[in-house]
């Protein structure tokens, strides 16, 4: 839906809790139950058939128009350019930027930061380099310079990871209009950009790919993605590809009509100019002694280590506040390798347990030091064990087994359902049944929660049940025949109206309204707990006031009783088909074990602030793959340092 509509259904649910409320216990003047409640039943069933877009068939139902389309690519230029920059923010590269430079086989070289001069002289790109080479940061900036020059109606720059695409399942516009929809869903609005919006901006050129990472894709596949690439843009779409030099030299492939560019290592005077220009006098003098070692061995093991931008950020951060000297220790670091490796450990052992980094990355705690590497190291092996180079939260689930994971979930679910059901038996008028009713509800919650366990890709609703109202209508109006043919007219009106009610809540706050919001992975998350909680207690004030209807004549309280098992079946029916339920079960099952801490997302964002994570869309990913390889590597050497 329409902001405007989303909004107005929001009020309307909530005005529909109250009357329905006021009209149960506000008796006074007169007003007969049944009738206060049949009005607002119907009342709220016209509020949804005039907010209904699936009414409107013309723009809800029909293909993606070019105005729909023209809409949607202007919304995601939004939406991207404020998740590029917050995470340019995050990375300091607002603040402290290496000028990095390439060589090209054909044509001149060229630096960063005219990189978008040169794309838009070639619209065709291969950045290659060393690992740390600044690839990624390069892609990333030329990304953001495309959508601050974006014109209506020129294609809008899509950043993807390639460790998240296998060329063997998907052609690789499917897996790009995959990744659209994943991580902006609001492109499923289809009264503001119609049907198929995404995979329309993909068929049609409006979108072009940003490929980070062709290296991380097994190399027996590699020269088949670049076959693939070509096949599925041709040299008039504008592309862009990064890989490693050596990985790609290997693959004997080549991009169609594209300008390849390789960056170019630093050399002393870069590494020199960007350290001084970060650090405060003190640590820049502390420099000085490498510094004269670079100048005297240009070619030595210390200069190709700080060759990258990677290292020299690395080297910076790590040595804020202790002594790089050490570096000159040939027998401690024998080679690049050795300093690398070194360079990576302090980074994750400096970030932790330090209150003074912890303060000035505005982290939320300080995290003891030992338990966040092997947190750290557990979600890196778990990564790649699966081969990716993204963390996604809703993935987490990955990292328990299938089997273990859905009778975890099926279990707790449907020992919550279970015990509400059977708890409002007992003090109800029908105390024998209770076991029994509550072993039934157990059950069928558990046979539901174990469905839903399994990873299906979300599907649009199609046809009639993209409306709002038939589907209120007809969920509301079944629950309320049933209940009303069991204990009456009133009971039947509370439950219909109020299951009506729910319906609605979940189409208004299920999908984004607009593609505006840039996506992170707290606003994912926040979504789908909003809509649990929301639905929880609506289902709540309705089991209540049916309690009340049907049981307050025995028994007192029950109105009370009836909120509290409402809550505990509201919340068991709303979890089933939400990711967070899933990630929620997968969390405590790996906290209780030790594998991670209890505040994941907390902890993963202060991984992001201390500069260990960094954040692509909803998800995360390490700093680097080396960073991510290095916490993986099962026999890790430490190297004690004095930083």
């Amino acid at each position: 839906m329409s902001r405007f509509r989303q909004r107005a259904v929001l009020i309307g649910c909530v005005l529909a809790a109250a009357l329905a409320v006021a009209g149960l216990f506000v008796t006074d003047y007169g007003i007969d139950p049944d009738l206060w409640l049949t009005g607002l039943a119907l009342g709220f069933l016209a509020l949804l058939a005039a907010l209904d877009p699936w009414l409107h068939r013309k723009r809800a139902a029909g293909l993606a128009t070019d105005a729909n389309l023209d809409a949607a690519a202007n919304d995601l230029v939004k939406a991207l350019r404020g998740q590029w920059n917050e995470e340019c923010r995050a990375r300091g590269l607002s603040e402290h930027l290496l000028d990095l430079h390439w060589s090209a086989d054909e044509g001149e070289p060229g630096h960063s930061d005219a990189v978008v001069g040169s794309f838009l002289r070639s619209s065709r790109m291969v950045f290659l380099g060393e690992p740390g080479a600044g690839k990624s940061t390069t892609v990333m900036l030329l990304t953001l310079g495309m959508l601050d020059r974006h014109a209506d109606g020129s294609p809008v720059p899509f950043l993807l990871p390639l460790s998240t695409w296998d060329p063997d399942e998907e052609d690789v516009r499917t897996w790009m209009t995959r990744r659209l929809y994943e991580d902006h869903p609001a492109l499923r609005n289809t009264e503001l950009y119609g049907s198929y919006a995404g995979d329309l901006l993909v068929e049609q050129r409006r979108v072009f790919p940003v490929l980070d990472g062709l290296d991380q894709i097994p190399a027996d596949r590699r020269a088949d993605a670049v076959d693939r690439i070509n096949r599925a843009f041709p040299h008039t779409v504008p592309l862009v590809l990064t890989c490693r030099a050596d990985e790609f030299a290997e693959t004997g492939a080549h991009v169609v009509a594209a300008h390849v560019v390789q960056l170019q290592p630093l050399d002393h005077e870069e590494i020199a100019g960007y350290l001084r220009s970060t650090s405060d006098p003190v640590a820049a003098a502390r420099w000085e002694p490498i510094f004269l070692h670079l100048r005297g061995e240009p070619d030595g093991r210390l200069a190709e280590a700080l060759s990258t931008p990677l290292a020299v950020w690395l080297a910076g951060g790590v040595y804020a506040h202790g002594e790089p000297s050490e570096l000159l220790d040939r027998a401690r670091f024998p080679d690049r390798r050795a300093i690398e490796d070194h360079l990576v450990d302090a980074l994750v052992g400096s970030a932790f347990g330090d209150r003074g980094a912890a303060h000035q990355a505005r982290a939320s705690q300080v995290w003891p030091r030992d338990r966040a590497q092997r947190w750290l190291a557990f979600l890196a092996r778990e990564m790649n064990a699966r081969g990716v180079r993204e963390l996604g939260w809703w993935d987490l689930r990955r990292s328990v087994g299938r089997t273990w994971l859905a009778f975890l979930g099926a279990l707790v679910l449907g020992l919550i359902g279970g015990f509400g059901v059977m708890w409002l038996m007992a003090y109800a008028s029908t105390p024998d049944l209770a076991p029994i009713t509550g072993l039934g509800a157990g059950l069928a919650v558990a046979v539901a929660a174990l469905y839903a366990s399994g990873q299906r890709a979300v599907k649009p609703r199609l046809g009639v049940w993209r409306s709002l109202l038939v589907v209120s209508g007809v969920l509301g109006g079944a629950a309320g025949l049933v209940f009303g043919a069991l204990y009456g007219l009133s009971a039947g009106l509370v439950v219909g109206l109020g299951i009506a009610v729910a319906v609605a809540l979940r189409f208004a706050l299920g999908t984004t309204a607009e593609l505006s919001h840039p996506s992170s992975p707290q606003w994912t998350m926040t979504r789908d707990r909003v809509a649990v909680w929301t639905g929880s207690l609506v289902l709540a004030v309705v089991f209540g006031a049916a309690a009340g209807l049907v049981f307050g004549p025995y028994q007192t309280g029950m109105v009370g009783l009836g909120l509290a098992c409402g809550l505990m079946l509201g919340f068991t029916l709303s979890v089933l088909h939400l990711r967070w339920w899933w990630y929620t079960v997968a969390r405590i099952w790996l906290a209780l074990r030790g594998r991670l801490p209890w505040e994941l997302t907390v902890f993963l964002d202060d991984a992001r602030k201390l500069g260990v994570l960094r954040q692509a869309g909803a998800a995360y990913q390490f700093r680097h793959a080396l960073v991510q390889d290095r916490l993986a590597s099962a026999t890790r050497e430490r190297v004690r340092s004095s930083a």
